[in-house]
């Protein structure tokens, strides 16, 4: 099963999610992958209303999403109080129940420190990937070791290796071996050019973030990064600036 651990479902917090946008977008994803976890930002406008849309318009297999015959799992990526992004991946009901104890984060401004999320997580069983460990901006590396080693993976994110250059594949394992984690590849993509710009190769189907969470601990998977990396995530950021200008001229 060829899965990619970190999409969005949008180009922009600042706009409501769109079915006929995110289908368009799995049509893309489907010439590279079998299956997305759907990690949209928890502060999102309205991130409620995605799962919504998707319990109305698309097929749910107690476990995943079928949208293009694209598998979609559920998921969120959450700011914590260290300044770091964590990708949690579940059934719908675990999402929902986390993004609902995150609403007086949102209203506050604040972040959940991280240890709270990280023990939410476990009490719904679902899977926790540390989102690009080396991003300037948002330094998961520096954040305390032993929470590190709760989590079950670090992402290989591939925004992350177009900008710092493809080294960076080689900085997350060596992090994740040394918090005897596994590194997985997410696109970290909110444009349909950048799908397939790295991928999880499993060995077997998984139906749910059980199974996913088992694969990866297992290490039964492998990653790949796409001779046209560069090409496909230059592509998709100039496509989301031309949105964004789009919207600010409006």
């Amino acid at each position: 099963m060829r899965i990619d651990f970190h999409t969005h479902g949008k180009w922009s917090k600042h706009i409501a999610f769109s079915y006929s946008y995110y289908s368009e977008m799995m049509k893309q994803a489907s010439r590279y992958l079998d299956a997305v976890a759907l990690t949209e930002h928890f502060n999102t406008i309205n991130f409620h209303h995605i799962f919504e849309v998707l319990d109305t318009e698309a097929l749910y297999e107690e476990g995943y999403y079928v949208v293009e015959g694209v598998k979609v799992f559920p998921g969120i990526e959450v700011d914590v109080a260290e300044k770091s992004h964590i990708l949690v991946i579940g059934g719908r009901e675990s999402i929902r129940a986390i993004s609902s104890q995150l609403d007086s984060f949102r209203a506050s401004g604040d972040f959940m420190p991280l240890e709270q999320l990280i023990d939410l997580c476990d009490e719904h069983r679902c899977l926790k990937i540390g989102a690009h460990p080396y991003r300037e901006e948002n330094p998961l590396y520096q954040v305390d070791k032993s929470l590190l080693k709760r989590l079950d993976a670090l992402d290989i994110n591939g925004r992350d290796l177009h900008k710092y250059g493809l080294d960076m594949e080689h900085r997350v394992k060596q992090l994740a071996d040394a918090l005897e984690l596994s590194a997985v590849a997410g696109s970290d993509t909110h444009q349909p050019l950048q799908f397939g710009c790295v991928t999880n190769v499993l060995d077997d189907e998984c139906a749910n973030a059980a199974e996913l969470k088992e694969a990866i601990r297992r290490r039964q998977y492998r990653c790949t990064v796409s001779e046209d990396l560069h090409a496909k995530v230059s592509s998709a950021e100039e496509e989301q600036m031309k949105y964004k200008r789009g919207l600010l001229l409006r």
